[in-house]
């Protein structure tokens, strides 16, 4: 009788024990990491400080390229195809924007007043391409046969980014400040002779909602990892100037070549610093 009771007890305890295993494995998931990063997900986008047309004194528009593969452009650039660690790429994080989840409008490339609106359809048409191509045959060399080959968009085909932005003189602060207006993934062509096609257009003050709940990685702390957001409102990037607002509408590539070029980039944005300190009074 005392072994039966024994028995007993001991399957009784033993079901507790499982069920309260089950119950404790139940509660908590895994996750990569010591601690959870729900913050990020949750953030938004440091607001603009409100401007008035009359405080305005002076505004120039640029257009400038920021090549990814630049060193202090690389957290930018990876993870090229596809996420790691839950991070992302910029190029990822605003093409998935535009064509999978739809949460920003998309612009025209052909104009970048933001004018004409496209559809996610419209964007995979340009990235993603089938054909059908003629090749011998595995069994018999003498006789072609034809497969259909499908492309997908490559997030490795886009190295650099184009950047519409514009700077103003604050006279209510004293400040000279820039607002970024759009951006823009350059695509190389198939021909790349032809140089790179820009894909779409998106009006950056909406995309800042989007950029601000991804990481970028940050070499000295893994834990502090700024958005993409505040790369841009913190200008910790490199680029180069290949346009100012004129009245032919031009690029400078289309007045000056090589070496010209760049020093011409590099008058334009220092006459912005000198009209700057033109516009203090003491």
């Amino acid at each position: 009788m005392k072994s039966i009771t024994f028995f007993l007890a001991a399957f009784l305890l033993l079901g507790i024990t499982r069920a309260d295993a089950q119950s404790v494995l139940g509660d908590e998931k895994a996750y990569d990491g010591v601690v959870k990063r729900e913050h990020i997900m949750n953030r938004k986008p440091i607001p603009y400080t409100p401007i008035r047309e009359a405080d305005v004194m002076w505004k120039r528009r640029i257009w400038r390229i920021v090549d990814l593969r630049e060193k202090i452009n690389l957290p930018l650039y990876f993870p090229i195809a596809n996420d790691v660690n839950g991070l992302r790429s910029l190029t990822n994080v605003l093409y998935k924007a535009v064509t999978e989840e739809v949460s920003l409008r998309v612009y025209s490339a052909s104009v970048d007043d933001f004018s004409v609106e496209v559809t996610p359809g419209d964007i995979k048409k340009l990235t993603e391409k089938s054909y059908e191509k003629t090749i011998p045959s595995m069994m018999d060399p003498t006789v072609d046969t034809t497969i259909l080959i499908t492309e997908s968009f490559s997030p490795n085909r886009v190295k650099k980014v184009l950047l519409k932005e514009e700077w103003f003189f604050d006279r209510q602060r004293s400040v000279l400040d820039v607002r970024i207006l759009g951006i823009a993934l350059l695509y190389e062509q198939d021909d790349k002779e032809k140089g790179d096609q820009p894909l779409f257009w998106v009006y950056f003050p909406e995309a800042r909602n989007v950029l601000a709940k991804y990481d970028v990685f940050n070499r000295q702390n893994p834990m502090e990892r700024r958005s993409f957001d505040d790369i841009f409102w913190k200008r910790q990037f490199s680029s180069y100037i290949i346009k100012e607002e004129n009245v032919y509408d031009r690029s400078i590539n289309e007045y000056k070549k090589g070496l010209d070029a760049l020093l011409e980039s590099n008058r334009i944005k220092e006459d912005m610093i000198l009209k700057e300190h033109d516009l203090w009074e003491f």
